[in-house]
């Protein structure tokens, strides 16, 4: 994940914009009959890859799987590498060239932030945080946006600390800072056991995102049921995590239903898939894509239409704060705030340009 959508596509939509400077790009795509959304993304994008792209803008309109549009249904398209052209509630393409990224310069530190509300962050986990990349990565800027809005009487400041394995402990357990992110949250329902629910409060979800199945074009397999997975071997990079294969009465690990590879890095798990050695790498949308695309591997695997799971990124803070409640309402105040007042969207749109275009 290094440097990974670290550069802004700067001449993004240059073309698009000198043929047609009024014309629009994006907005509302109203569902036909005999769409899917790879129809939709291979019409409206030229590019049948996009359907993440609509399901993960539209997720709280379709849910969690891909084929539960129908005919009607409108769906929010975002306006991704000057396309599509000339939908209803489209930007003028002069409106949505993103502007240029501007990397995290971090301030020698000082004891006056200790007065502060401190959120810990980590590097190299683009693009939801990253110093390479634009204003810190997606999750950064909507963090940094919605404390802004929020306007703590003490004021906030954000730390990078890269050792992620300290955040939880003793970091944010004995308050040494205050709030983390970004962090997934189980399904504390069903899993009240996991030690994340049992420390942790949550704030509202910053952003969803899909976890995706990505298997060798040769050997592809069909995955539309949770069924469709027993028996198969699952590769996830050790130190990512696992709930998602457990939760919600799947128990795919618990059991043993599934076999699942822990190598080291995430292109290990790749070439597990491509030397036969396991059916699918399991991991969020934006770090596979990034992989395929950083070591060449866009025809060598497909990516399977289903979600394994959706999962939102949260902030984060321990159960035992002083603050926990205070602090918790604060933030998603901050995150109501943007959101209404239309921050929060062009922060998500202006990073899934930019993360497209890198694809």
């Amino acid at each position: 994940m290094k440097t990974f959508f670290a550069a802004a596509a700067m001449g993004l939509f240059a073309l698009a914009a000198n043929s047609a400077a009024a014309e629009t790009c994006g907005g509302v795509y109203t569902v036909q009959s005999g769409d899917s959304l790879s129809v939709i993304a291979d019409k409206m994008y030229k590019d049948a890859g996009k359907w993440s792209a609509i399901h993960n803008r539209n997720i709280d309109k379709i849910g969690p799987k891909p084929n539960a549009i129908r005919v009607g249904m409108k769906l929010s398209l975002a306006c991704l590498e000057g396309l599509p052209l000339g939908l209803p509630g489209g930007k003028e393409i002069s409106a949505a060239v993103p502007a240029a990224a501007v990397p995290v310069k971090v301030a020698p530190g000082n004891a006056a932030v200790r007065k502060k509300i401190n959120l810990l962050t980590g590097d190299d986990y683009a693009p939801f945080t990253s110093k390479a990349a634009h204003n810190g990565g997606l999750i950064t800027e909507v963090v940094n946006a919605a404390m802004a809005k929020a306007a703590p009487a003490e004021g906030y400041a954000i730390h990078w600390v890269n050792d992620w394995s300290s955040h939880f402990d003793p970091l944010l357990s004995n308050a040494l800072l205050d709030l983390g992110f970004p962090w997934y949250k189980p399904d504390c329902e069903t899993m009240p056991d996991s030690y994340r629910c049992q420390n942790f409060h949550f704030s509202e979800p910053m952003f969803e995102t899909l976890m995706l199945l990505f298997a060798d074009s040769g050997r592809p397999f069909a995955f539309e049921q949770d069924s469709d997975i027993e028996g198969k071997t699952l590769c996830r990079p050790a130190g990512y995590l696992t709930f998602d294969l457990d939760e919600r009465g799947r128990n795919w690990i618990a059991e043993k239903k599934i076999t699942l590879k822990q190598p080291h890095k995430v292109k290990d798990c790749f070439d597990m898939v491509a030397a036969g050695e396991a059916d699918a790498v399991a991991i969020n949308e934006f770090t596979g894509r990034s992989v395929m695309k950083e070591h060449g591997l866009d025809s060598q695997f497909t990516i399977l239409p289903q979600p394994l799971s959706v999962l939102g990124i949260y902030v984060v803070v321990h159960k035992t704060h002083p603050r926990a409640e205070e602090m918790l309402s604060m933030i998603n105040a901050g995150l109501r705030n943007i959101q209404e007042d239309g921050s929060y969207q062009a922060i998500v749109e202006d990073h899934m340009a930019r993360i497209w275009a890198g694809f």
